[in-house]
């Protein structure tokens, strides 16, 4: 089949450059999705309040739990779509499209009707001081509504990534922004909807970001071409879609988890150390965003080279990650950490004091936030390779568990936000090492796979 010229060759020819290339309007989507996120808080703590920041920053967790699931999940379509693409079995490739689509579908209607009742007891379990619960919670209500075409968008924008086309979500994306900007504006400084006009903004742009991702797969030519009327949950599609995807769900959900406890002894600090995590949270993001895209390159290159069985190909594939990655957290990170006051000013012009917790923050995760990147090209190496159990157990164990129990011994030992966000870096290293050790495992079993097949097909072929 003939490749658009959107896609990339991963199965052939020399990887960095290509990887690069693929990751490029990755990290260019991601950091366009931040700056609009961005772009919510600077109007919101620019033209509502301080009390309104907090409580869009407050409600970061749940919504980010609530994604990374769907995005979770979006790594098992990812994983399928490349293996299938690598090796070739077209008619597989469409079946898994429809049955994906389906799912997020189903999926999406019943998360955000969850969502939507259950804003405001989830709310009140994470302790969201009085001040700023009525808004969060009519925040959290009108961001459920967007679900649905969050989980259509990621979906599609996964089987685009599965065979190399990382630009037109880009621009689908860039399109959805632009409108979130404005609405932003024109919802919050015209109308002075403040929280909810930012949540209004961010559901229209969600619905449309959804509709072209439709448009563009429907208008695709080959096996990637969406038909709505061969939508179907076929059996064997879905569990090779959640046999990978549910894990990663589940880890990045457990692992919001984790972080909700984080904002929840955040919280008990006051209005102020809120505003200033989030802003520092927020500024993490770009550095965050940038080292994943790295390792969503990782996933696909090694997920379409285990299809093809190109298996010499992926040691080379994940050590060029890891090099890059670490690049490009050391740059960014030295170069947040060096302007810190200056950008987080953005954010809270007229709150030094928040400002001060937010440099706190920043000092304590960025300096290290490298090994975040680290951890995400290992575990998607190891998804690409079929392994999505093991990943998700090491991550549970060592980020989020060990995170917990940080809480409840050290931190409650000695309640200073210091200690609090020591916890990050001590469980990104911890996690790291112990992926990297079991990354070696998962290629080992992967090549006695590999050699039981071959030695069968010979056998086969030597009684024909």
């Amino acid at each position: 089949m003939q490749r658009s010229k959107y896609e990339v060759d991963m199965c052939h020819g020399p990887l960095l450059k290509k990887i690069i290339t693929y990751s490029l309007p990755l990290i260019f989507t991601g950091l366009l999705q931040l700056l609009y996120n961005a772009a919510d808080i600077i109007v919101v703590g620019r033209f509502a309040s301080s009390t309104a920041l907090a409580a869009v920053g407050s409600t970061s967790s749940l919504v980010n739990l609530t994604v990374n699931l769907f995005l979770g999940l979006s790594v098992g379509v990812s994983v399928a779509v490349a293996q299938h693409y690598g090796a070739k079995n077209y008619t597989e490739v469409s079946e898994t499209i429809h049955t994906a689509f389906s799912l997020s579908l189903i999926l999406g209607v019943i998360v955000g009707t969850f969502g939507f009742f259950a804003s405001r007891t989830m709310l009140e379990w994470m302790d969201s001081p009085a001040e700023v619960l009525e808004q969060s919670a009519l925040y959290l209500r009108i961001f459920f509504l967007s679900i649905p075409a969050s989980m259509v968008y990621n979906f599609g924008a996964s089987i685009l990534r599965a065979v190399g086309n990382t630009r037109q979500p880009l621009y689908y994306l860039s399109i959805a922004g632009v409108v979130n900007v404005i609405l932003n504006l024109v919802l919050v400084i015209r109308f002075h909807l403040g929280v909810a006009g930012v949540a209004i903004a961010t559901v229209i742009s969600q619905y449309i970001s959804a509709g072209l991702i439709i448009l563009c797969l429907m208008r695709t030519e080959g096996c990637l071409q969406f038909h709505p009327k061969q939508l179907a949950l076929k059996p064997d599609k879905v569990w090779a879609i959640l046999r990978i995807g549910l894990p990663a769900g589940l880890q990045s959900t457990v692992f919001s988890i984790s972080n909700v406890l984080i904002q929840s002894s955040i919280n008990s600090f006051g209005a102020l150390a809120m505003a200033g995590s989030a802003a520092a949270s927020n500024l993490e993001g770009f550095i965050y965003t940038a080292m994943n895209a790295i390792s969503q390159a990782a996933l696909a290159f090694v997920g379409q080279n285990v299809g093809g069985r190109q298996y010499h190909r992926i040691h080379r594939i994940t050590w060029i990650c890891l090099s890059v990655v670490f690049l490009v957290g050391v740059v960014m990170s030295a170069a947040f950490l060096a302007a810190d006051q200056f950008l987080l000013e953005i954010y809270l012009p007229d709150d030094p004091a928040a400002v001060e917790y937010g440099i706190q923050r920043m000092f304590m995760v960025n300096t290290v936030y490298f090994f975040m990147g680290f951890i995400d090209v290992m575990v998607a190496s190891m998804r690409g390779m079929g392994s999505s159990f093991t990943p998700m157990v090491v991550v549970l164990c060592g980020a989020c568990g060990l995170r917990i129990v940080w809480i409840y011994t050290i931190f409650a030992a000695n309640r200073t936000l210091e200690m609090l966000y020591l916890s990050y870096p001590v469980s990104w290293i911890v996690t790291f090492l112990v992926e990297l050790a079991f990354y070696f495992v998962v290629y080992r079993r992967l090549m006695a796979r590999h050699k039981g097949e071959t030695e069968l097909q010979e056998a086969d072929l030597a009684q024909s």
